[in-house]
């Protein structure tokens, strides 16, 4: 079984990660190549396609500027969106990185198919950006099946053909899913508004990571053993969960 995730605007490269260990992406090449092209731009055409402030443009052009010298970082200590907030990491024991390390995935536009402790540098383009390169008019393009066939690997060798898609639609977007033919299950989770159920974006995020975390700290290979998750009030809702994609609720 193999969770996948979305990585964050929001980093953190300031305090030193809880663990040394490391590893290199596998897509190190083709994020240089990208961040390179990056690069060329001024910090005005970065903001327009990054649709950026000013002042973040002018952050994230020094940051492809100085790529080759960059501070690099553990990804899942380098986010820090509300997934990373939720999932907590910096207080994973050595045995829960290593579970991790082999069941939980990062899609990122950069970088293409992250492990938790693949190193990475401090960089801004999400995945839906329609930046062009030889292979296509945006990053769908430039990516093609690459995450696909790695992510068929990773199932393969978790002995599971069970993905659970905490992704965002903008990143589970990148998975070609007639190829990859795994059985995807994708929670939500929904929070009582004026008397129904409606997800909430903020709280949705936080509860990804959250899964993430009750996956990660009870090893879980199981995928029936998710309709326990409880953390933060929420539980499986079988009324509205349907088929695959199940539905987590509280209130």
């Amino acid at each position: 079984m193999i969770a996948i995730i979305s990585p964050a605007k929001s980093l953190n490269f300031e305090s030193l990660a809880p663990f040394d260990v490391s590893t290199l992406p596998l897509f190190l090449k083709d994020a240089d190549y990208l961040a390179g092209k990056l690069g060329k731009l001024n910090s005005s055409k970065l903001g327009k396609l990054l649709d950026i402030s000013p002042k973040l443009a002018h952050l994230n052009a020094e940051r492809y500027a100085s790529w080759k010298t960059a501070t690099l970082k553990q990804a899942i200590f380098a986010y820090n969106g509300d997934v990373y907030d939720g999932m907590e990491a910096n207080t994973f024991s050595g045995q829960e990185i290593e579970f991790a390390q082999n069941h939980l995935r990062i899609i990122s536009g950069l970088y293409g198919l992250l492990q938790p402790l693949d190193l990475i540098k401090p960089y801004r383009i999400d995945m839906g950006t329609s930046f062009s390169t030889p292979k296509g008019e945006n990053l769908y393009k430039f990516w093609g099946d690459k995450i696909t066939d790695e992510l068929k690997k990773n199932l393969k060798i978790s002995g599971s053909n069970i993905l659970i898609n905490l992704a965002s639609q903008e990143y589970f977007a990148s998975i070609n899913t007639k190829k990859l033919k795994a059985r995807i299950i994708t929670p939500s989770f929904k929070d009582r508004s004026n008397d129904k159920y409606a997800m909430i974006s903020f709280f949705a995020k936080r509860a990804r990571g959250m899964m993430s975390r009750f996956i990660i700290q009870n090893e879980i290979t199981d995928h029936e053993m998710l309709v326990g998750f409880d953390a933060g009030g929420y539980h499986f809702n079988h009324e509205l969960s349907k088929g695959d994609n199940w539905v987590f609720t509280r209130g």
